[in-house]
């Protein structure tokens, strides 16, 4: 569904989701072990997984935080999905057409698809799923995409086609979403449904537990039409520490977790690492920022904004607490991607000219007390984070030291994940935080950065507001040549570059490992979770599986 909140660190795919956040770049595999090919898979076994965070709901376009999306990738299908080489390929859908230079599309559902509940998946339940998210009264940030459509039509039990007034260029995108069940949620509340907790899709796998906080529990859906997953059950384990993740992975309770860069390269080195574990590494498709409450007097001037971009040193962010493992980030398009704007000028880190900046937006010591102030008031905000992200809050400490330098007083507040984004983020209760976004496959600044979504339950909580922006991003939807959406995305990345509404800070390394006893993990462009349904554990090993905890 495009962009999703992140909590901790990504461990390395989106494990079948119908989101279409993906990972880029090149994947390496730790060279002291090759997957042996000539062994046969077999079914069996557990595969248990560490969250910093729990879910949310398990509604896919209700939810729009990774944990949830991790789960609901597994439990729902869509008419397409992305495969290892990020090309959309069908799912749910056996065939389709693009017709009329875009304006039309013709799917053909596959007839041996069929909801946990044993009801079959059809067309109607496509049609349901697309009125329900252009209804005004459902409450989800993903509708953008399901609006451009002119004219849905059921034309047979198996069936569809969709009409465009013009082409779209997200077309395609739209149709690897979620399909939910019409039978079961039709005249539901989907704030207040008992599916949000007892999800009926037709994936891979289906629940088995939901222990809030502690632990959800899938099991492989024997009905599965792609053919019933290999590994039998998958733990996600809520753990909201990294530090405690890594003692658990260590002390064999976990087969999975994403590692910090201190973990990957000194913490899970040797011989005994070597022989138990598989390591990962990859630029994620994702961005780590600090963003501002335009609303808040003191971030409206864009001057301050562009004051602390320069204040804030990104190299010694990424070399500090990444520990080289990542990039600075100067935008919201994933580095090495064709919407990539690689020329833009980097705010280079020089405190001179931010204090230059703030002075001219009148911000001075006036008092000397060390402090900057303007018409008597400080220059003093709180920086909010969630709990459990070790980068985040040592970003947030040198974000702090930095810009005490220069006379402004940061405070560093951490909440807990879901008080976080509930309360404070998503209700714009807040100065500025630090977040991070996994990006869609297909670029499209809409549900972020366009003014139509800086409203409540819109992504774009920091109230950002440009007209030139939002005529760019409309424009870049309306066309299918990608070097005119190029053109058109250049000038969206060089006008938030000017306005700075986030300080975007860097673009980390997925760091992902893997018990050793998984096989059939195939790193592509991708990542290493699109085929998480075929991964498998030999038989002989699946006793050696981490005990489940109490």
């Amino acid at each position: 569904m495009g962009w999703v909140w992140v909590f901790g660190i990504l461990l390395g795919g989106c494990y079948l989701s119908t989101m279409t956040s993906v990972c880029y770049g090149d994947t390496s595999v730790s060279p002291q072990r090759a997957e042996t090919t000539d062994l046969v898979p077999v079914t069996g076994g557990r595969l248990v997984e560490a969250m910093l965070g729990d879910a949310s709901n398990l509604i896919p376009m209700i939810a729009s935080d990774t944990a949830s999306s991790n789960i609901t990738g597994r439990i729902f299908v869509a008419p397409l999905r992305y495969d290892r080489n990020l090309e959309l390929v069908p799912w749910a859908a056996e065939s389709y057409e693009v017709l009329q230079g875009g304006r039309l599309l013709r799917f053909k559902l596959r007839k041996d698809i069929h909801w946990f509940d044993g009801e079959p998946l059809t067309a109607d339940d496509v049609a349901f799923t697309y009125h329900l998210m252009v209804d005004p009264d459902t409450p989800t940030p993903y509708s953008g995409d399901y609006e451009r459509v002119k004219e849905f039509t059921v034309t047979g039990p198996y069936s569809f086609e969709v009409r465009y007034d013009e082409p779209f260029a997200r077309a395609l995108v739209t149709w690897a979403h979620a399909i939910l069940p019409r039978h079961a949620l039709e005249g539901e509340d989907l704030l207040d449904t008992r599916y949000s907790r007892e999800p009926l899709g037709a994936g891979p796998y289906q629940l088995k537990e939901w222990v809030p906080g502690r632990r959800i529990i899938l099991e492989a859906n024997p009905d599965y039409f792609l053919g019933r997953p290999y590994i039998d059950t998958i733990v996600y384990r809520i753990i909201p520490d990294q530090a405690t993740q890594f003692l658990e992975l260590k002390a064999g309770n976990l087969d999975s977790m994403g590692l910090t860069p201190m973990d990957y390269m000194f913490q899970t080195r040797g011989r005994d690492w070597e022989a138990r574990f598989n390591k990962y590494k990859y630029l994620s498709a994702g961005y780590t920022y600090m963003a501002y409450n335009l609303e808040h007097p003191i971030f409206s001037d864009v001057r301050v904004r562009r004051a602390l971009a320069h204040a804030v040193d990104k190299e010694e962010i990424v070399k500090g607490v990444l520990l080289g493992l990542g990039e600075p980030a100067h935008g919201p398009f994933q580095p090495g991607t064709w919407a990539y704007k690689d020329d833009l000028e980097p705010y280079g880190y020089d405190q001179d000219v931010a204090r230059t900046l703030l002075a001219e937006a009148g911000w001075e010591d006036h008092d000397g007390d060390g402090i900057l102030d303007k018409e008597g008031r400080p220059f003093r905000f709180t920086l909010l984070t969630n709990q459990g992200n070790s980068q985040r809050l040592r970003a947030a400490t040198i974000i702090q030291y930095r810009l005490a330098a220069i006379g402004i007083d940061v405070e560093i507040r951490a909440v807990e994940w879901a008080t976080f984004l509930n309360e404070f983020v998503k209700k714009g209760r807040f100065d500025a935080l630090i977040l991070a976004w996994t990006t869609p496959a297909e670029p499209d600044p809409y549900s972020v950065w366009h003014s139509d979504s800086a409203r409540e339950g819109g992504l774009n909580f920091v109230h950002y507001r440009n007209a030139e922006l939002d005529q760019l991003v409309e424009r870049a939807r309306a066309t299918l040549d990608r070097t005119e959406r190029r053109r058109l995305y250049d000038r969206v990345q060089e006008i938030l570059h000017r306005d700075q509404p986030y300080c975007f800070l860097y673009v980390p390394m997925a760091l992902p490992i893997v018990a050793a006893r998984v096989h059939g993990i195939d790193p592509a462009p991708a990542g290493i979770g699109y085929n998480a349904d075929r991964w498998w554990i030999p038989e002989e090993l699946q006793g050696n599986s981490p005990h489940l905890i109490p």
